[in-house]
């Protein structure tokens, strides 16, 4: 078991160590002088239309195998020499506009598409002779919309139009126009060499007339500075005494009013530093006032905020111990309540067992007198007759008879002693009555009486009573 785990644990890391490389190497990387086209199943455009390529500059992309694959678009600048001879200017006059165009892949990302598309496979070679042949189509078209004098002069306006031009057709292949040079233009019939030689003449001419013209203006001005400057020197000088004079008056006014203002400022401060030491006493009085009234209401604050918390942590904990007992006397109360109810149910549940118990018995002695309750009650007196008699005894035990004398006459059914036996039963309190109380009576051969006797004896009564009513 052990072996067979330990060849499972092999082939899952080997397993995901060859996922692992197999990631890895679809992981490329895009250098920054380089696009990285990914082409295959690459998904579709917003319009739902299948996308050709992903073009990517710098940065890295998963390539999935199998479904994708990619190449490279080198970014190197490609610089074209081209060589336009036998161009027919707007003037219908040919010329030769030797020039050299600097072009290279767009980073871009739609002319990315584009290069994707119709530059990817290529060579340097294939795609400098591809935009040459452009740039050839469009520079005999913009030299055919422009006067010689233009291009031979406006050079600008010559390479914002080729540049214009040539850049959107470049486009459309996935390049960009970086850099235009145009060198010397030249023509078969002379007609810029006459140009030139018209402008450089042109120019001496006015070279020379402006010379003359600026020889005469220097003279003359030369005339005219030193008029200027004698005029102007006499008056400086007029003006510089005027100056001096009035400076003088205005310095001795200046010092008669220093010296007042110094004497008034002195006054003021005088004045000023009084009234400002007074202020300070004033504010030192008012500020050790302050202190001292800040002080005793800081004393007074902390003996009443020691007062009040102590009263208040005193009362808090009289509180919470008066809490504390009442919980505890409710504690208590509750568990001499729930004892007394359970000492109350438990003396009801042996109330209510022992008077089952007791009908049980009376029940089984009732079924043993052969179910007669009269018989039964005989038999309970019978087994209780004990009781009663030692009962009978202990009530005449504490009666104290001396002596004791029997009058025995001998006469009648009875003698003296039995009746005297009799009496003295009879003043106890008899029995009968006693158990007739409870609700029971004695048998008849202990002295009771029948039913029938005592229903008899009540209805006398009771006659008796009407009788007399």
């Amino acid at each position: 078991m052990p072996i067979e785990f330990l060849i499972l644990v092999v082939v899952a890391v080997v397993l995901a160590f060859s996922v692992l490389v197999v990631i890895l190497s679809r992981f490329r990387k895009c250098p920054s002088d380089k696009v990285m086209v990914i082409y295959g199943k690459v998904g579709t455009n917003k319009d739902g239309t299948t996308r050709s390529a992903i073009c990517i500059h710098g940065g890295a992309a998963f390539v999935w195998p199998v479904i994708q694959a990619y190449q490279y678009l080198d970014l190197t600048p490609m610089s074209i020499s081209v060589d336009l001879k036998n161009a027919l200017s707007r003037q219908n006059i040919r010329i030769d506009v030797p020039s050299r165009f600097t072009v290279g892949i767009s980073t871009e990302q739609s002319v990315m598409v584009n290069a994707a598309e119709r530059l990817l496979g290529l060579t340097l070679s294939e795609i400098q002779e591809l935009a040459k042949d452009i740039i050839f189509g469009q520079l005999r078209l913009i030299i055919a919309t422009m006067d010689i004098e233009e291009i031979n002069t406006d050079r600008d306006k010559l390479v914002e139009a080729v540049s214009g031009n040539v850049e959107t057709e470049l486009k459309k292949i996935g390049l960009r126009l970086i850099n235009v040079n145009v060198t010397d233009i030249t023509d078969e019939s002379g007609y810029i060499i006459a140009l030139g030689r018209e402008a450089a003449a042109k120019a001496i001419n006015d070279a020379k007339k402006t010379v003359a013209e600026k020889d005469r203006d220097g003279s003359i001005g030369e005339a005219n500075a030193r008029r200027d400057q004698r005029v102007e020197v006499a008056a400086a000088e007029s003006k510089a005494i005027e100056g001096e004079n009035e400076a003088q008056v205005t310095i001795a006014q200046s010092n008669a009013a220093r010296r007042e203002k110094e004497a008034e400022a002195l006054k003021i401060a005088t004045a000023a530093e009084k009234i400002q030491a007074a202020k300070a006493l004033e504010e030192a009085y008012t500020a050790e006032k302050e202190a001292e009234i800040s002080r005793a209401e800081r004393e007074r604050a902390t003996l009443e905020a020691d007062v009040i918390v102590k009263a208040e942590i005193n009362k808090r904990q009289i509180e919470l111990k008066a809490e504390a007992e009442a919980e505890q006397v409710r504690r208590i109360a509750r568990g001499e309540a729930d004892a007394i109810f359970l000492k109350m149910e438990a003396e009801a549940r042996g109330m209510q067992e022992m008077l089952t118990r007791q009908a049980s018995g009376f029940t089984d002695v009732v079924s043993a007198a052969g179910g007669d309750a009269r018989d039964a009650l005989r038999l309970m007196l019978a087994d209780k007759m004990e009781e009663l008699l030692r009962i009978q005894v202990d009530a005449i035990s504490g009666i104290k008879i001396d002596k004791v004398t029997v009058w025995d006459g001998a006469g009648g059914d009875k003698t003296s002693t039995a009746n005297f036996l009799s009496g003295l039963m009879k003043s106890l309190p008899p029995i009968n009555d006693l158990l007739e109380m409870t609700g029971m009576k004695l048998p008849e051969f202990l002295g009771g009486r029948e039913e029938q006797t005592i229903n008899n004896e009540q209805a006398a009564v009771n006659n008796g009573e009407t009788e007399e009513a």
